[in-house]
């Protein structure tokens, strides 16, 4: 059997061709030791092999790796063969040296980015730090009966269909979809069949397909202020003018008469993310008649309606009114896991193919053997059943949290937009305060909260001050202890504490 190193001395080999063979050999080698390719310590194939690999002398490999040997590239250990030295020569060039090689090889071309991805890059937000107190939206993956999952994922990857090994264009696993369906018609009220269903990798993709197939460069559309970064870069990047849209106790507040119609209306009317209000029936009603009106799509972004810790939960917005012009999304990743990489869309009938059709184009089906074993776990009733228990989980710690607020800085330090709902809750600051240098300092302690006034678009001078404080990955005696450093980090800003 060839080897790497064979194959890519048959390429350069074709590419080098001046001086004789041994000479070539010689040059191939040392640029894929100086490039890395062949990385400090690695074993070269014996002189014999290498040579019928690609169709030389033994003589010819020899002399290559002697001279390599000899100008310090290669060691030969006896009885162990041929290896690349720990360190080569051009490790010994010295800092100007090197810099200035660094320095020419930067000026042969400058890179830059598009202006698309300039703004991609330029509005990212996603932090590196998804796991710990107090992370915003944070499942606690460890309590998911994992091995009830890979029980029916063992299963299904023991003799898998073709059908799920291939590309698919049919919107996702049928049985994903049927199971959805049924599930979201009991659960949310949705108005559905499995023919609306269309599986997406998360809220992300959906939003992409949604805003690349329902609106055109330079269309308005309206998302909450505050509202969730993720939604609001992807709709940039599509070329939409995005309108921030203010929220209160009711939720958004829908300007009535816009003098520029929004293709578009973005809404978490469950569980407004980040403030937690949902929304109210008559601004529901009020939505729903302004898109018909100017013929415009809402979407319905059911950002964590499982989990409601007293009272009924909502239903959906797009089970309102039949034929609702609503679009709605969910995803998979508080409810199992976020890497799962799972959302889905329930779109109008005469939408279902053509958004098939996009996402097949742009993203190509997969996953197909995962999605049947989400089906699965769906239809045995495990999905429903851990639910339950982690709504218990959640509610234990959240209400464990709001007692450390009460105690420690008092009942008005929690935000009056709570629901008791989610997987975080705000704790509500003074307008002095410096929320962003706060959630700085409490990050060089370890402790991962997210600033309110960073997620509205407008004013950020005058925006609310206050923090994200997800408690749903963090057990109770961990959140004491991160609690307190972070109290510390607050009287550093100096905000009194009760103790």
């Amino acid at each position: 059997m060839r080897s790497l190193l064979g194959d890519y001395l048959l390429q350069r080999l074709q590419e080098d061709v001046d001086g004789t063979l041994h000479q070539r050999l010689f040059r191939c080698l040392r640029i894929a030791i100086v490039n890395g390719i062949l990385r400090p310590q690695t074993r070269l194939p014996a002189s014999r092999d290498l040579a019928q690999e690609i169709h030389v002398s033994r003589n010819t490999v020899l002399s290559a790796y002697e001279q390599l040997q000899a100008e310090g590239y290669l060691e030969a250990r006896t009885g162990r063969g041929t290896w690349v030295a720990e360190k080569i020569p051009e490790n010994y060039l010295t800092p100007h040296q090197s810099q200035q090689n660094i320095s020419e090889i930067r000026n042969k071309r400058v890179l830059k980015l598009s202006k698309r991805g300039s703004l991609l890059v330029g509005y990212a937000a996603a932090s590196p730090n998804q796991w710990g107190a107090f992370v915003p939206g944070t499942p606690d993956v460890t309590e998911f009966p994992h091995h009830i999952f890979n029980r029916i994922l063992s299963k299904l990857n023991r003799e898998p269909d073709v059908d799920r090994l291939i590309y698919s264009n049919a919107g996702g696993c049928f049985e994903l979809r049927s199971a959805l369906a049924d599930y979201l018609r009991v659960a949310r009220s949705i108005r559905c069949d499995v023919d609306q269903v269309i599986i997406t990798e998360g809220i992300h993709q959906a939003t992409d397909l949604v805003s690349r197939t329902l609106s055109d460069h330079g269309d308005h559309v309206w998302i909450e202020d505050p509202g969730y970064w993720g939604v609001r870069n992807t709709l940039r990047v599509n070329g939409a003018i995005v309108d921030p849209m203010p929220v209160d106790i009711e939720g958004i507040i829908p300007d009535l008469h816009p003098k520029k119609p929004p293709k578009l209306i973005f809404v978490t009317p469950s569980h407004q993310y980040p403030l937690g209000s949902h929304l109210s029936p008559d601004r529901r009603k009020q939505l729903l008649d302004l898109a018909r009106r100017y013929g415009s799509w809402i979407i319905e972004d059911d950002y964590d309606s499982e989990f409601r810790f007293s009272g009924q939960p909502y239903p959906a917005l797009q089970g309102l009114e039949a034929d609702a012009p609503v679009i709605y999304m969910g995803t998979f990743s508080k409810t199992i896991f976020p890497a799962l990489r799972l959302g889905y869309l329930v779109v109008p009938k005469a939408l279902f193919s053509p958004l098939r059709i996009a996402s097949a184009e742009l993203y190509r089906g997969g996953h197909l053997l995962t999605q049947k074993a989400v089906a699965e776990f769906i239809r045995e009733g495990h999905y429903e059943a851990h639910i339950r228990r982690m709504r218990l989980l959640y509610g234990k710690r959240r209400k464990f949290l709001i007692e450390l607020i009460y105690r420690y800085l008092g009942k008005a330090y929690l935000h009056e937009f709570d629901e008791e709902a989610g997987l975080h809750l705000v704790l509500k600051l003074a307008d002095g305060c410096d929320d962003v240098a706060i959630a700085s300092r409490a990050l060089e302690r370890g402790i991962y909260v997210r600033p309110l006034s960073q997620y509205y678009m407008t004013n950020h001078s005058q925006a609310p001050r206050g923090l994200l404080l997800g408690f749903a990955c963090v057990n109770e005696k961990d959140m004491m202890m991160a609690f307190g450093n972070l109290l510390q980090c607050l009287r550093e800003q100096g905000i009194k504490t009760l103790s």
